[in-house]
């Protein structure tokens, strides 16, 4: 029988986590009890029989992939047989392309490689038929994993890269990414573009990897929030280089032959089995003989002795192709506009190993190697930030040291080579909880020697665009009230900061014409229509970036409304240079997820039009606060610094005195008890810092 026509049945169950952190200053916040989950609405609607038969399809191949994963892979394949068959009845080749995967999973676990490839690959060519780029690239990502899990890192590679390139062309249309999607992939798209970047980095492909671990933000980012829409520049995915073109061209030659075939064969498929001619049937045969015969034809190519040692001549060459990549070059250049000598550091964290790219703009991208296991860098950071949060420890400097020799010592050197005042920070996993710039290094803190801006990604990020020459702001406070409110299954209350009014005063004395509200005036209603009428929006209250779902997290207005972050994306603030959230909380409760709330808050307020934003990522003092907004609005009100460089000398000025510092005029007192990293380390800045 023509392996076309084998028919088998497979399930696959993946589960999303969505994770989260929290904003708001602990002493005025606290559980008040927990809630129950309203119901769901059970109104439904009645599915027409090709409905109720795409659903029988989909049940067909969860039950089989569940059994597969209890060792019932005969079974499995007996039951997407069934599955097989009626999606080819119904014409479904969305369907038919699903189990197809499912199946090649099958055979991927019985070791049975080949069979596996192939039945991917008849997968591949309907998704191309239809033009589905969302399952092309999540099919991509399964031949790349057959591949890995082969050990045949080259062609891993390739197909890995074959899933990126089509997941951000499908990312210019966002609402494709959100429909619901099938339990047919071995692993998700966010894990594809973490392994890829890291047998990347095996290979010395520096340069490759680093474009895979920015887009690895944007599709967390996406995981998150869900309609994350790309841009010219994450649509141009990534490179194929030179060594790999001539699989590149053989793989689309054999694609599009084959899904011409393909398009023939489902016309005649539409006709039944009982209606067909003989003509019909011998011409049915004929056209999955021939797509079998191009396919067959491809894996031998990719089998070749000569595509092998041109996929194996790449890692030697790579640090040469790395200075010919568009993609690494554009970003060069955007460091190299930079006022001030940066260098851009993305940590890419492993099970066994953290990895660290450093880009600058004069030479290739560097890699370096780091022995510590995920487990011991989160253990780490948990203790770290337990220490940072609280002002009578004296062990900040002790794990602080420990973290800047992993994550800052192995390119310490580079650092210095490459002249950077200024470090670019893109934070992975964890690593965004906790503040770059509270590092130690035996003699200072590392905010002492460098200014430190972080983003999102940076195929997401503008480091160049000037500020406005004039700075007019609207600040807001909380100052006086109390508010509960539910955060999924709890119910918090919040009280007003009698500190944030002073804040609000302050700045306005050192900013003229500053617009204030406070309390009730300060709601969603009054505030968010006038933000984009000036350059910096302050908002000083409470905030709360929750390990959850992104209606979890919230920013809190002085009249008790709150907006979470799904309703911040509807904001429009493409005039304003910077937002300050002065009272934020990640980590409520002391939950830490990935972080992915935190980026997830940063590019909420980058898609607004916002330049740049200041937040913090524990709650702070209130007095802490107010001295350290003060002293960065005096800094920044000279026109002299960048916002980056005046939130540095504000936090050198607390660590400091005023006696020690490089500006007499910043209004913090000698010996005002702040120089605990708990006061100055939790604000950071994420995107544009100039």
């Amino acid at each position: 029988m023509l392996l076309y026509f084998q028919r088998f049945s497979v399930v696959f169950v993946t589960s999303l986590v969505f994770l989260a952190a929290g904003c708001g200053r602990l002493e005025n916040q606290q559980i008040i009890s927990n809630v129950s989950p309203q119901p769901e609405s059970t109104e439904t609607t009645q599915p027409s029989p090709i409905d109720q038969k795409g659903s029988q399809i989909r049940f067909i191949n969860e039950e089989a992939m569940k059994i597969s994963e209890q060792g019932q892979l005969k079974e499995a394949l007996q039951r997407l047989e069934q599955a097989l068959a009626t999606s080819r009845d119904l014409g479904d080749r969305y369907w038919e392309a699903v189990t197809l995967n499912n199946i090649g999973r099958i055979y991927q676990k019985q070791a049975n490689y080949s069979q596996a490839l192939l039945f991917y690959q008849q997968a591949l060519l309907i998704n191309r038929e239809l033009g589905d780029r969302v399952q092309l690239g999540k099919t991509y990502s399964n031949i790349g994993y057959l591949f890995d899990v082969q050990n045949q890192p080259e062609l891993a590679v390739f197909f890995y890269k074959h899933c990126l390139i089509n997941r951000e062309i499908a990312r210019l249309n966002p609402s494709v990414l959100a429909e619901p999607q099938p339990d047919a992939y071995s692993i998700t798209v966010a894990q594809t573009y973490r392994i890829l970047g890291d047998k990347l980095l095996k290979q010395g492909r520096v340069a490759e990897a680093q474009r895979s671990m920015d887009l690895l933000k944007v599709e967390e980012v996406e995981g998150f929030l869900q309609g994350v829409r790309g841009n010219e520049q994450t649509a141009k995915g990534i490179d194929i280089i030179p060594g790999e073109k001539a699989t590149k061209q053989k793989l689309e030659q054999t694609l599009d032959n084959a899904v011409a075939l393909g398009k023939e064969l489902t016309k005649l498929r539409k006709i039944s089995p009982e209606q067909r001619s003989p003509q019909d049937k011998q011409r049915i045969e004929q056209l999955v003989l021939s797509q079998q015969q191009l396919l067959k034809q491809f894996n031998d190519f990719i089998s070749s002795p000569t595509v092998k040692a041109q996929l194996d001549q790449i890692s030697r060459t790579a640090k040469r192709q790395s200075l010919d990549l568009e993609s690494i070059n554009e970003l060069r250049d955007n460091l190299a506009k930079l006022p001030e000598k940066s260098i851009l550091i993305y940590p890419l964290v492993l099970q066994d190993s953290l990895e660290l790219v450093v880009v600058s703009p004069e030479s290739v991208p560097i890699h370096r190697t780091v022995a510590v296991t995920k487990e011991q860098l989160n253990q780490a950071i948990a203790a770290f930030r337990k220490d940072l949060q609280d002002p009578r420890s004296n062990n900040a400097k002790k794990v602080g040291s420990q973290l800047y020799d992993w994550l800052i010592k192995p390119i310490e050197n580079d650092i210095k080579l490459a002249g950077a005042k200024q470090l670019i920070y893109a934070p992975d996993d964890q690593l965004r909880y906790i503040p770059l710039t509270a590092l130690y290094d035996g003699k200072q803190w590392l905010i002492e020697r460098f200014s430190v801006n972080y983003i999102t990604a940076a195929s997401l990020s503008n480091f160049n665009t000037p500020p406005q020459s004039k700075y007019r702001v609207l600040a807001g406070a909380f100052t006086k009230g109390n508010y509960q409110v539910a955060v999924g299954n709890q119910r918090l209350a919040f009280s007003g900061l009698p500190f944030a009014g002073q804040e609000v005063e302050n700045l306005a004395a050192t900013i003229p014409g500053t617009q204030k509200l406070l309390d009730e005036a300060f709601s969603p209603q009054a505030t968010v229509p006038q933000m984009d009428d000036y350059t910096i929006v302050h908002l000083a209250t409470h905030a709360a970036f929750v390990v959850g779902q992104p209606e979890d997290s919230f920013i809190l207005f002085g009249n008790g409304d709150r907006v979470n972050l799904k309703d911040v994306a509807t904001w429009s603030l493409p005039h304003v240079d910077l937002v300050v959230l002065s009272a934020c909380e990640t980590g409520l409760g002391g939950k830490l997820g990935n972080g992915e709330e935190i980026l997830g808050f940063a590019y909420q307020m980058q898609k607004t039009g916002a330049r740049a934003t200041i937040a913090s990522l524990w709650s702070v003092d209130d007095g802490g606060t107010q001295a350290l907004m003060s002293a960065f609005y005096t800094l920044l009100s000279s026109g002299k610094l960048t916002k980056a460089e005046a939130l540095r000398q504000a936090q050198i000025a607390l660590i400091t005195g005023d006696s020690k510092g490089k500006n007499s005029n910043v209004p913090i007192a000698t010996s005002s008890g702040l120089s605990h990293p708990y006061y100055w380390a939790p604000f950071i800045l994420i995107g544009n810092g100039l």
